[in-house]
């Protein structure tokens, strides 16, 4: 789904209307239509339901929506922060469809009365709004932010600029929920502008008057479902890729051994997991489906130079769809010659992640992908070091700084965190919305570097797909893992037995037409 701005949804919806055919009108009706059934559904015992409207269009959408919640019954209140006479086009034509009286509100002490209620939708200001907000508007957010009550925000929270990825400036209305259409906006996905969630609803702009020159995509249950569907009734596990993992060491066993089991665990057919001969018995007792093989260690119990002797990793790396590299490695300088060396010389399908990363810091110029299939999946830190930065400057420029690196290096760039970004060498960059803070946690980034590695493996002509969809369901096990667990008590390995859970949602989700960003 693409991101938009808010000038291109102003052509999107003049496209619709000029080229598709579809009246601004219809456009409307089925805006406060959406608008409407999300509160029928999110607050199904709210009887009073306030709606607050500005004079354009966004008002206009308020005025729909009033309507058919009062069709559902609803007790339902309308206050009009101007004077009628001066709604014009669709807005005007709504406000004369209205079933109640209007309330006219000239000073906030006309609007005040009208906030205790159920719910209060906010249809004050749309996404072509700029701010400053002033006069009335302005005191009337300061009131509804006063009031207790629940507040929906029609599109956007009024007072809010819709371009704007980081702190608003100025009046913004908070918002409960917010209920937008046809595609987000970036403050939508990066704005934090609401404690619950956005939905994004379709109101019958086709596909092809969605454009956008921004590049940015949102990850949703469409585009992961058809990689996690039903398998042939005659597959067998040599259908599915086989995965080497080679990490861990004395003491950080446990990180190679979670890329394994979650490797399998995303539906890789087989999975081995090489590793320091003296972090095998570990690895081995973590799981009987994962495959070991013992590498040759440095005097720290880390992998050695010596691995490389023989042949012994190019025969490994035989067969296999996918390498990942670097969960548990560690950071030994004859370690990190070591994942130099392989990095450089493999031809398959790589994903390098932790301190496989940290074994190129300073020499990031020697990571490129030359057109094979390379994934790197950095958090903040390991990004920084990379492009010789602070963690605290890649998080000021995240979007700009993965898409450099994938187009400079001809990889796809995984840059984790709340909104983890997946940037692809075309310039292209999708973002991912489930997940939460509960995975700020060890281990956590292993396991999605052994779901990445699994689905690549199954999946090799569909890479960025494929990574995109490891991401999406990571962060969704860890929301459906939260639900029992808590933020504080989750674990990484909390996530694995989450993840049937999570696919079983994306196929449901993928056949609504709503879609859901949570926070």
């Amino acid at each position: 789904m693409k991101i938009v701005t808010a000038a291109e949804m102003r052509e999107i919806d003049r496209q619709t209307s000029d080229r598709f055919g579809v009246p601004s009108l219809t456009l409307m009706e089925n805006a406060g239509g959406a608008v409407a059934d999300f509160v029928a559904s999110a607050y199904p015992h709210s009887q009073r339901i306030t709606v607050v409207c500005g004079k354009g269009n966004n008002g206009g959408d308020g005025f729909v929506a009033a309507r058919k919640l009062r069709e559902r019954g609803k007790g339902v209140s309308v206050v009009l922060l101007a004077d009628p006479a001066e709604l014009r086009g669709d807005a005007a034509e709504m406000f004369r469809q209205l079933p109640v009286q209007a309330i006219p509100a000239r000073t906030v002490d006309d609007l005040k009365p009208h906030l205790q209620s159920d719910v209060l939708l906010d249809a004050i200001l749309g996404t072509g709004f700029r701010p400053p907000v002033s006069g009335l508007y302005a005191t009337a957010i300061a009131a509804i932010n006063a009031s207790p009550s629940p507040v929906v925000a029609v599109d956007i929270s009024s007072g809010a600029d819709a371009d704007v990825m980081g702190e608003q400036v100025g009046a913004v209305c908070r918002a409960d929920a917010i209920v937008t259409f046809t595609a987000p906006r970036r403050a939508h996905v990066f704005g934090m502008l609401t404690s619950g969630p956005t939905v994004i609803a379709p109101i019958s702009s086709p596909d092809e008057a969605i454009q956008s020159a921004l590049q940015l995509n949102l990850i949703t249950a469409r585009e992961v479902a058809p990689l996690i569907g039903p398998r042939p009734a005659a597959a067998n596990k040599g259908n599915f890729g086989h995965v080497l993992v080679i990490g861990g060491s004395l003491g950080k066993s446990g990180a190679a051994a979670m890329a394994g089991i979650s490797a399998l665990r995303m539906g890789a057919g087989l999975a081995t997991v090489a590793t320091a001969k003296s972090a095998l018995a570990t690895v081995a007792g973590f799981h009987p489906e994962i495959m070991t093989e013992p590498l040759e260690e440095t005097d720290a119990g880390t992998i050695s130079m010596r691995a490389l002797e023989y042949g012994r990793v190019d025969e490994l790396a035989e067969g296999k769809a996918v390498m990942a590299i670097g969960p548990g490695i560690s950071r030994n300088m004859e370690t990190s010659e070591f994942v130099r060396n392989i990095v450089s010389k493999a031809n398959s399908a790589i994903v390098l992640d932790a301190d496989g990363l940290n074994a190129f810091e300073g020499r990031a110029a020697e990571l490129q992908g030359k057109g094979r299939a390379f994934v790197i999946t950095p958090h903040p830190g390991e990004m920084a070091r990379l492009v010789d930065s602070t963690a605290a400057g890649v998080q000021k420029d995240r979007i700009n700084i993965a898409r450099s690196f994938a187009k400079d290096h001809g990889m796809i760039v995984v840059l984790k965190g709340h909104r983890t970004l997946i940037a692809h060498p075309d310039g292209s960059v999708w973002v991912n919305t489930t997940g939460n803070p509960g995975m700020a946690t060890g281990g956590t980034g292993d396991i999605l570097t052994g779901m990445t590695a699994g689905m690549v493996a199954q999946h090799p002509q569909q890479v960025l797909e494929s990574v995109a969809a490891a991401v999406h369901l990571h962060g969704l096990a860890g929301d459906v893992a939260c639900e029992t667990m808590g933020e504080q008590s989750l674990i990484a390995t909390d996530l694995i037995p989450a993840l049937p859970e999570a696919m079983r949602r994306t196929r449901s989700a993928a056949a609504d037409r709503v879609v859901t960003i949570r926070v």
